[in-house]
């Protein structure tokens, strides 16, 4: 049960304004989206003060707001946007407005209590900012170069021009990727580590530092609940359903399908396991997917240990 004295506000976001109510009152604000709207908004935060702001995750519309208010050192926490609809569900909420949505976030904050966001600093953000626009650009390339072989024949040259200057803008992106890590001794020693295991490469190494900064600070079990790679259980009394990863980071899921995929031919411990799931009758997706845990969770081991690759190494942190 939470204290009288706990204030517990939600932030219903949209592309254009900022719906925001207090657990357990009736009133409501609207801030515009915008930098003087969100200057308002903290505030408004600031004379409450809150003993925490939750904010449903809003494809990116949230990402300027609550930057703003970690640097103003207010608790804010970003969640999941399915745990919210099934959390108003759970309370036979029906009604759905962005007013009555901010509501039931706040009534979640106070009941979860999900984990407040840690304050990235200004080279973490532009090193995130920087691997999410490498992953635009090459949707955009993939678009172009299929949209190359329907074009008719006259406009393929101005096609092929646009993919051109993507690859280009790619390569750009990648160096700077690489520019800003090398300005960072933590990151260079964190990359090095990671690098140094057969089936990752300079851009998985930059994901995951820009992604899961958690990598090698959280156990096995949260940091695979984390990226989406932990099995859950769907039992039901005398039944026994299948166990399925749900959730998690979509692009550190992405990310280490890949490197499984690598790992699977180039790494002799990754190899192996992937050989032994399938003799033991595992589909194929099952034992890739059991391989992108087994990675992470070496790789989680490895950056707690500041170890570097070896075949035995990767075996005791397998275990770990």
């Amino acid at each position: 049960m939470t204290s009288t004295d706990e204030v517990f506000v939600g932030i219903d976001v949209s592309k254009a304004k900022l719906d925001v109510r207090i657990h357990g009152q009736q009133d409501s604000w609207q801030f515009h989206n915008d930098a003087d709207g969100i200057g308002a908004l903290l505030q408004f935060l600031q004379q409450l003060p809150p003993t925490l702001v939750t904010v449903e995750a809003s494809g990116g519309y949230e990402l300027v707001m609550v930057a703003e208010v970690s640097a103003a050192h207010l608790p804010v926490a970003v969640v999941n946007p399915t745990r919210v609809p099934r959390f108003a569900d759970s309370l036979g909420q029906l009604a759905k407005t962005d007013r009555i949505d901010a509501g039931v976030i706040a009534h979640f904050g106070s009941v979860v209590c999900p984990p407040v966001r840690t304050l990235h600093t200004e080279e973490e953000e532009y090193l995130a900012g920087l691997v999410d626009r490498r992953r635009q650009v090459i949707v955009m390339v993939t678009a172009e170069k299929n949209r190359l072989h329907t074009s008719p024949l006259r406009l393929r040259p101005g096609v092929q021009e646009h993919v051109d200057w993507l690859q280009a803008k790619l390569t750009d992106l990648e160096e700077e990727i690489g520019c800003i890590i090398r300005t960072s001794p933590l990151w260079c020693e964190k990359e090095a580590i990671m690098r140094s295991v057969p089936g990752i490469g300079p851009i998985t190494a930059a994901t995951l530092l820009a992604d899961l900064p958690e990598l090698g600070i959280l156990n096995r079990q949260k940091i695979a609940a984390l990226a989406g790679v932990a099995p859950f259980n769907k039992d039901s009394g005398p039944r026994r359903g299948k166990r399925r990863i749900f959730g998690g980071r979509a692009s550190i899921r992405r990310t280490l399908y890949m490197a499984a995929l690598s790992a699977t031919k180039c790494n002799s411990v990754i190899r192996s396991f992937y050989q032994s799931l399938l003799r033991r009758g595992k589909e194929k997706k099952v034992a890739l997917t059991a391989c992108m845990r087994k990675l992470l969770v070496i790789l989680n081991a490895m950056l707690r240990k500041g170890e570097t690759w070896t075949e035995t190494t990767g075996l005791s942190a397998a275990a770990s």
